[in-house]
């Protein structure tokens, strides 16, 4: 499985996990696989926030140029 899933698909992948660890019928040796499985989830999850965070609060100024934002309250 070497193609990148999309941060949808990771996120409604999480959701499947977390439903079905909810219903509490699962043994537990999957259980602790799909765990595991949402735990990796959610790190990568997080990570992709992250870098769309940075990459908001920075704007492109007239050269071009990457810059941080500059929020004011005018």
């Amino acid at each position: 499985m070497s193609e990148q899933l999309t941060f949808e698909e990771k996120l409604q992948q999480l959701e499947t996990i977390v439903s079905q660890l909810e219903k509490g019928d699962r043994p537990l040796e999957t259980a602790l696989v799909d765990f595991q499985t949402g735990v990796g989830l959610v790190k990568d999850l997080q990570k992709t926030l992250k870098n769309a965070e940075e990459t908001l609060a920075k704007v492109m100024d007239n050269n071009g140029e990457l810059s941080d934002l500059e929020l004011t309250n005018d």
